[in-house]
């Protein structure tokens, strides 16, 4: 009985890894302006993420820009949307392998090594879109660390961390803490 709550345990946070993968790969608040100086009047905030960029004046309209061309990009832009790309891939798949692996335990008790390797793929496969996560997400959070404490850098272009970076944060958690769970079985 262990096993089966343990099994669905780990399907909802792997449920849940999965949406907040896919959230935070769509989200425009991977990187969002910094109020430095004691500037207390704030017009605009700008926001730039993996596929767009968002400028909101005074809160009330938001306007958004699609990248317009693919090869203007910073090389470790298309490369942090191809590895959250892959981990929104990987994060489907390991989760349809989670749901079959949980019905496949649920209806048969004769065949234990086929549940087994089920389960065992999908906490794999959860594990791997987990490290898929962190790399970009962590990437982008440690240079905003690094130029918002640079002095080189001007004070309109240093950036905080933005929604999107804590979502991935927690999604990549959630996703080990599945997979941690799928591959003690």
């Amino acid at each position: 009985m262990a096993c089966c709550v343990l099994q669905i345990t780990g399907l909802i946070f792997g449920g849940v890894g999965m949406v907040g993968t896919l959230a935070a790969t769509v989200m425009p608040q991977w990187r969002v302006s910094a109020y430095v100086d004691g500037n207390i009047v704030v017009f605009e905030t700008i926001w730039e993420g993996l596929w767009m960029d968002c400028i909101s004046h005074l809160g009330i309209r938001l306007q958004c820009k699609v990248y317009d061309s693919v090869l203007a990009l910073p090389p470790p832009l298309e490369v942090f949307r191809a590895l959250m790309c892959l981990a929104v891939v990987l994060s489907i798949v390991s989760f349809l392998m989670a749901i079959a692996g949980v019905k496949y335990t649920h209806r048969t008790k004769e065949d234990p090594q086929g549940i087994s390797i089920f389960i065992l793929a999908a906490g794999v496969a959860f594990l791997l879109t987990s490290i898929l996560i962190l790399i970009p997400v962590s990437w982008t959070g440690a240079s905003i660390f690094h130029d918002f404490y640079d002095p080189k850098v001007p004070v309109p272009l240093k950036r905080e961390l933005g929604a999107a970076l804590y979502v991935g944060w927690v999604s990549a958690a959630l996703l080990i803490t599945a997979g941690a769970m799928y591959c003690s079985f």
